[in-house]
């Protein structure tokens, strides 16, 4: 609780210790330990999806740098790690969906993309996405949630198709990548992911 007079809490304290200023966020205080907890207990389709297990956002981020992958199969080390993170910042204020992110306006998105930024610069990684990396990255997301929304979260594939598009490109072998995996796997699965990418990097 907040005492009187005083501004209102805007740091989150992590497991790790740091507390990272959801205002202000430092890059000092971004650790990929508390990144890969925090997302692969974040569950997408606010939860409303098959199987015992949520699928996580951390899930989800694999999914999608394996479809960035597809779409360019010689795409550098160094922006395979941009696509994983790119919806890093859920560790801390977690995953919206889309229809409410409109409700709430551009707000929601400048702190998101102040933590993102903090984020890139933990990992020596440019604060924004070059745009034709951005394009591919929203083909890849938009690729991943139709795959999400007809296997796992019940939408009809016409549905799916109408707010997504239909994928252009291989999903082939994407199978592990989309079944629900409890956190501790999911978990683990984003950190070795995310350090065979930044050693490859170096």
């Amino acid at each position: 609780m907040t005492r009187r007079g005083e501004p209102p809490r805007a740091w989150q304290r992590m497991l790790s210790g740091r507390r990272l200023d959801l205002l202000d966020p430092s890059p000092l205080d971004v650790e990929i330990e508390d990144i890969a907890h925090g997302l692969a207990r974040v569950a997408r389709w606010n939860g409303q999806t098959r199987g015992p297990n949520i699928f996580s956002v951390a899930q989800h981020s694999l999914l999608v740098e394996a479809l960035a992958v597809a779409i360019d199969p010689g795409l550098p080390a160094r922006w395979r790690l941009m696509a994983l993170l790119h919806d890093a910042p859920e560790y801390v204020i977690g995953d919206i969906i889309s229809p409410f992110k409109a409700a709430v306006g551009a707000t929601y998105k400048t702190v998101e993309n102040r933590i993102l930024g903090a984020i890139h610069l933990r990992f020596s990684l440019p604060p924004e996405h070059p745009a034709a990396l951005a394009r591919l990255i929203k083909r890849a997301d938009l690729a991943a949630a139709f795959v999400e929304a007809t296997r796992l979260a019940g939408f009809a594939v016409p549905e799916a198709e109408k707010f997504f598009g239909r994928p252009e490109m291989s999903l082939r072998g994407i199978e592990p990548l989309v079944a629900p995996m409890a956190p501790q796997a999911a978990e683990t699965n984003f950190l070795r992911v995310f350090r065979e990418l930044e050693e490859a990097a170096a």
